[in-house]
């Protein structure tokens, strides 16, 4: 990427990014990241409420996506008890909320794009 005149790129974490939006996206990107980040925003849940949240994932899908949102830190897990049953529960790390004003963006331009040239259904 070229900043200031200089052509550039960022080293993170072993890895080297031509773009900006590729570290977002590393971060952030596929199909169901950003479903769980928003669920987590405002709260935390545990994973069988996150598996009601978002119907349409599977639970082997859920279970990798919180583990990998994990990993990059945005999200932490917090495990009650040592013995079944055990409750674990997930929510937004300090890191992780530095992404909720994008994740409003986004929801409203997805808002948006639905409301202009799509319809509400009830499900």
């Amino acid at each position: 990427m070229i900043v200031k005149g200089k052509n550039v790129a960022y080293k993170l974490q072993g890895r080297i990014y031509h773009c900006a939006m590729d570290i977002t996206m590393d971060y952030v990107g596929g199909k169901w990241k950003t479903v769980v980040l928003w669920y987590l925003k405002n709260e935390t849940h545990r994973f069988a409420e996150l598996k009601k949240l978002i119907p349409d994932i599977t639970e082997k899908m859920l279970s990798i996506q919180l583990k990998k949102l994990e990993d990059s830190g945005l999200i932490k897990r917090k495990v009650f008890g040592t013995k079944p049953p055990i409750r674990v529960e997930y929510s937004l790390t300090e890191f992780g909320k530095t992404l909720i004003p994008a994740l409003n963006a986004i929801a409203k331009w997805g808002r948006d794009l639905g409301e202009s040239k799509g319809n509400v259904v009830d499900v």
